[in-house]
């Protein structure tokens, strides 16, 4: 296929979609630094390999799988028409995805309460890769969120048809490897002792 050829829309609308491809690999490329860091600092003497990772970061992951569904149920509906349940699906997706961010910062909290900082006398450097990679991974949540507030806005205006859902279909695939980063996340820094 010639990506010169076609229309000016449908060429916009490769333009769009390779963008947001190059965000997602550039942001794979940093998280698999990080976590490649880990794994060469889980060799130190140091490391702290018996620590627990916070109940809530495993309840948030059931919160964000969840918020992947209500969008991709969202989008099917608005690609068959039904703009109310894309609209209320959307919704729920909003709610899903600051209940993310919240219990994230309730699993800080757990982790301050049992003794382990960030930084400081008393921080071990596990404790502090596990908070750079989850207040990391929150800031690109935050950013798909205000993708989501974006995609919600132009649904409440009526601009996504199921003819014109380029918008939607960005925000969809932001917010599902959203999603699928921090399962392997969460993945990983569970597993990876």
């Amino acid at each position: 296929m010639d990506l010169t050829q076609g229309t000016a829309e449908e060429k916009n609308r490769r333009a769009k979609k390779m963008m947001l491809w190059f965000g997602i690999v550039s942001l794979i490329m940093g998280f698999a630094g990080w976590t490649s860091a880990y794994i060469v600092s889980s060799k130190r003497e140091d490391w702290v390999s018996d620590l627990e990772l916070p109940s809530a970061f495993f309840i948030s992951t059931a919160m964000i799988i969840l918020s992947s569904i209500a969008y991709y149920m969202a989008k099917n509906f608005v690609a068959k028409g039904n703009q109310k349940m894309g609209t209320i699906l959307l919704l729920v997706t909003l709610a899903l995805g600051v209940t993310f961010i919240s219990l994230q910062f309730v699993g800080f909290s757990q982790m301050l309460e049992n003794g382990y900082y960030f930084t400081g006398p008393t921080s071990n450097i596990k404790m502090s890769y596990v908070f750079l990679i989850a207040a990391v991974h929150i800031a690109h949540v935050v950013a798909g969120l205000i993708s989501l507030l974006v995609v919600l806005v132009r649904q409440i205006g009526s601009k996504y048809t199921p003819d014109n859902m380029l918008g939607m279909e960005l925000g969809a695939t932001f917010w599902h490897f959203l999603d699928f980063i921090w399962v392997y996340l969460i993945l990983f820094m569970y597993f990876v002792k």
